[in-house]
């Protein structure tokens, strides 16, 4: 029996942090357009100390797990990702996928990098069902999220507030068996 490699892809591998990282995790943390689009959270730049204590107090918790997302050749740091809020009596969790530095993006980099998180989710956690949320203006992520084969669950209206405008934050979700009907 052959036993599928889950965090390599192609492209790109998950991989822990190392200690090199955090400098340049803590740019993209300077940059609020990164900020704006990874999280609904005010766009607040975090130093390399913070961002090292977040990733590893994710590391040691029991209901969450945080990937790097690397090229394989090279080894370059491109983005990170990871599942949060995870109930294992439901066999729930939150995914969350984020590109670095622009240059990156558009190159299907996140598309295998979610594919790989994805199914790291489903075979190794063992969970039943992913979700995430997305900003209504992440129109590159929405469809990154339905090409891979996430389905819109609901919306909440008007959650985000940014540059003097209101936005929705839409919710969606993937199942166990619409997982394994995409492996086919």
């Amino acid at each position: 029996m052959s036993v599928k490699e889950l965090l390599k892809g192609e492209k790109v591998r998950l991989t822990a942090f190392s200690e090199e990282d955090f400098s340049l995790i803590e740019k993209w943390y300077g940059d609020s357009g990164f900020l704006r689009h990874y999280d609904f959270m005010p766009a607040i730049p975090r130093a390399a100390s913070q961002i090292k204590e977040f990733i590893d107090s994710s590391s040691n918790a029991q209901d969450q797990c945080v990937f790097a997302i690397r090229e394989n050749v090279g080894g370059t740091l491109i983005g990170i990702c990871g599942f949060e809020s995870i109930v294992w009596n439901n066999g729930s969790a939150k995914l969350h996928i984020g590109l670095g530095d622009s240059e990156h993006r558009g190159r299907g980099f996140a598309s295998e990098a979610l594919r790989l998180l994805v199914d790291f989710g489903f075979m190794e956690l063992n969970l039943h069902c992913i979700q995430l949320s997305v900003i209504s203006y992440n129109s590159a992520a929405i469809n990154l999220y339905e090409k891979v084969g996430f389905v819109r669950e609901g919306v909440v209206r008007e959650f985000i507030f940014r540059d003097s405008k209101r936005h929705d934050l839409y919710m969606y979700g993937m199942l166990r068996r619409e997982w394994e009907k995409n492996e086919d």
